[in-house]
């Protein structure tokens, strides 16, 4: 199973378009020794052909042009994505499907009851593509049941209800439901490998010990080093946990969390604007190296 992601860096991207925190200001004026990256998606296959796309962001334009092996180039309009899967209806992970309007055949969409109803509803934009290339709509289940992915055989994927909020605009953002946010268990049938990726992980939750056990790979929520980032870098007053985001560091932890999983490799995804990890020097980065955590980057491919 290979995993490309095409985007690391949680909504706004890094650097945000409005923001000069120490750290988006440093990457700008090249003082900080930090890689720019878009805002979060990835995209499995199992022949680097055909790919599932998971989390559909703002920038999914550029990270389907940046990254050769999404474009394979058999006619002339081709495509790599055979299927898009959503975690949540979040904008930051949605938006993009608006961009994939001018797909030849209706989009092979996978999510959940509660995303389809908020993007039907709050934020349309299922509405919209159904006066473009149209939607056939899968669904995901959060009843531990697994999900085969139209196009791309082998891959066989659970979807596991997170502890989290809707958005804004969801009609159920003060009535939270199974399925507003979900990990996803991605298993190549074949080979073997499992994946488990969760960029909005907040909270590690007893249901889901046996999917981090089983996984030879954890692709999890890097969003803020401490709960009280965002204060910190003088950029907002809400706590990372708030927000539905695991702090790295401190007391229970996602540094903690993920040391009781040794046998995976463990990677953070959906990184802050305004967390140190993004630079390559900081000590941040060195404590997350001497756990064997890596970070995520544009561009990184797992092979698993």
């Amino acid at each position: 199973m290979y995993v490309l992601v095409l985007g690391s860096a949680a909504g706004g991207g890094f650097p945000q378009w409005n923001c000069n925190c120490v750290m988006c200001a440093g990457v700008r004026n090249g003082t900080l020794d930090a890689l720019p990256r878009t805002q979060s998606s990835i995209a499995v296959s199992r022949n680097q052909v055909d790919w599932l796309l998971i989390n559909a962001s703002p920038d999914i334009r550029t990270q389907l042009n940046t990254h050769p092996l999404m474009q394979p180039g058999r006619d002339v309009r081709d495509t790599g994505v055979r299927a898009v899967m959503l975690a949540d209806s979040q904008i930051d992970h949605t938006t993009g499907l608006l961009i994939l309007r001018e797909s030849r055949t209706a989009l092979e969409l996978y999510c959940t009851d509660s995303v389809c109803e908020d993007l039907s509803t709050g934020f349309p934009v299922l509405n919209m593509l159904s006066h473009y290339c149209g939607v056939n709509r899968h669904m995901l289940a959060c009843d531990g049941s697994s999900t085969p992915v139209a196009g791309v055989e082998g891959l066989r994927v659970t979807a596991v209800a997170l502890s989290s909020k809707a958005p804004p605009y969801s009609p159920h953002r003060n009535a939270p439901t199974a399925g507003d946010n979900v990990g996803l268990f991605i298993e190549d049938v074949h080979s073997g490998s499992k994946l488990f990726y969760a960029p909005g992980l907040g909270q590690f939750e007893p249901h889901l010990e046996p999917f981090c056990q089983q996984a030879d790979c954890l692709l999890v929520d890097g969003t803020c080093w401490t709960d009280d980032e965002m204060a910190r870098r003088g950029v907002g007053s809400k706590l990372a946990s708030q927000m539905g985001h695991l702090a790295q560091s401190g007391p229970g932890g996602m540094i903690e969390q993920l040391a009781r999983f040794p046998q995976a490799r463990r990677i953070l995804i959906h990184i802050n604007n305004t967390n140190p990890i993004l630079d390559e020097n900081s000590g941040e980065r060195a404590i997350l190296a001497e756990q064997g955590i890596e970070v995520a980057f544009d561009g990184m491919l797992l092979t698993l």
